[in-house]
């Protein structure tokens, strides 16, 4: 009797919004793909999709063998535990996509397996290729995949859990999720830089928390106690990748460029660096969500992340750099030259603005606080991309760490350089990245 695994995945970028699924078919042994399906499929919602990614890929593993053994894996939680008869299935959307994918084969024949998103990168590529060639008015060629070569450029960028010190949060949630992986069969420290196990999508596979709510299961994930922001179950955290925008002319001179100043465009290197970061992103395929600061170079460095990846630009002005008053456009040397006072004032104190009514580190602060606070509400469980400056991202690091208020001078921040935080539910972060540049090299 022949076996097969069918992996599919379906998002939508907007829940609802323009959908698309993805489903290959797989021989078991060898790993080799026996048949590939994706289709745009309209405005949907992230669950509509993923049901119509399984009944494509179980009628693709029928007609290759209609008494084939099908183990289906997929990292939609909803999907696979309705499919497997242990939710009720109350959404009226849900009902006849189920009953329409239980019709395809026998019962018997098909088993249903989760798996974390890291491990269903083909038929997430799929999805999205689809969701692209719908974004261009054209339906998914099979002749113009890639799926195949992305997912596997996607495992190799795969990165250890990181480790830490006894009561590290990072370290903590990494043994949790290494044990959680371990006691699904899955490889241990399978995470990506920007994904965890269970990411929330727009254009990829939807949270489990966020799901459930969508579409009323009861089962909701048990809150962990307190001092347990490691515990499994709290759902997966919003991951910010925060990318600095790529060079200005102002850039290699070391200028100060803030909100205040002339606003310059990208330089021809900056470009360059804008391409190159948009291809790593576009490999990794784990961001869901483009924002951008106001400012003329974020805007131009993250619409190319965002062509590249077929998604919206977002703008939002609580991720503008900071406001270096009469300092815009001068070299440090050059500050203290004219404004010795004033710097050191500066550099003492977070409290201390930039000569001629700048915008000091406590009220930017307080600002990228609250805009950060606003942005988790709104995008829980997801991975968002925020394209800014060094302040923000330095600042959003420093409040991750909880580090004192003098780190933002130790810190290094390259043009177009990407750094990455994790949110978790019970209100712990972990910073996953800082200042990573491989992709300029």
């Amino acid at each position: 009797m022949p076996r097969f695994v069918v992996e599919a995945d379906g998002g939508s970028r907007g829940n609802p919004g323009p959908a698309g699924y993805g489903a290959v078919v797989l021989d078991p042994a060898s790993g080799e793909t026996l048949a590939e399906r994706a289709e745009y499929i309209g405005v949907a919602t992230n669950n509509v999709a993923e049901y119509k990614g399984l009944i494509a890929g179980l009628t693709a593993a029928r007609d290759l063998a209609p008494d084939a053994q099908v183990l289906v894996r997929m990292d939609s939680k909803l999907v696979v535990e309705q499919m497997s008869g242990r939710w009720k299935i109350k959404h009226p959307d849900m009902k006849p996509l189920a009953a329409e994918a239980a019709r395809i084969l026998p019962r018997a024949q098909v088993t249903y397996e989760w798996i974390p998103r890291e491990r269903n990168k083909h038929a997430d590529r799929l999805a999205n290729e689809a969701m692209d060639a719908g974004k261009r008015g054209e339906q998914w060629e099979p002749s113009a995949s890639s799926a195949a070569l992305d997912a596997s450029a996607a495992r190799s960028l795969s990165t250890p859990p990181p480790s830490g010190p006894p009561g590290d949060a990072a370290a903590g949630a990494a043994a949790a999720r290494a044990a959680l992986a371990a006691s699904r069969g899955t490889a241990a420290g399978a995470d990506t830089l920007f994904a965890e196990a269970e990411p929330g999508p727009a254009g990829t596979a939807t949270a489990p928390a966020e799901v459930r709510d969508r579409a009323g299961h009861t089962a909701a994930p048990t809150a962990p106690a307190a001092g347990q922001g490691w515990a499994p179950g709290m759902g997966a955290p919003a991951t910010f990748v925060l990318l600095r925008h790529g060079e200005t002319a102002l850039t290699p001179q070391k200028r100060f460029s803030g909100s205040g100043g002339s606003d310059p465009e990208l330089s021809p290197a900056g470009r360059r660096q804008a391409a190159a970061v948009a291809e790593a992103l576009a490999a990794r395929g784990t961001v869901q969500t483009v924002i951008s600061s106001p400012l003329l170079r974020c805007r131009e460095t993250a619409q190319a992340v965002a062509d590249r990846l077929g998604l919206d630009v977002t703008v939002e002005q609580g991720l503008r750099e900071v406001d270096f008053g009469a300092w815009e456009g001068l070299t440090f040397a050059e500050v203290r030259e004219r404004f010795p006072d004033d710097l050191q004032a500066w550099l003492d104190s977070p409290k201390a603005a930039p000569t001629g009514g700048g915008e000091s580190f406590a009220a930017a602060t307080r600002r990228i606080s609250a805009t950060r606070d606003r942005l988790l509400a709104e995008h829980a469980g997801r991975t968002v991309l925020l394209v800014t400056h060094v302040t923000p991202v330095k600042i959003l690091v420093r409040l991750a760490l909880g580090a004192p208020p003098e780190s933002l001078f130790r810190m290094e921040l390259s043009a177009a350089s990407l750094s990455a935080v994790a949110y978790y539910a019970d209100g712990n972060a972990s910073v996953r990245l800082l200042n990573d540049t491989s992709h300029l090299r």
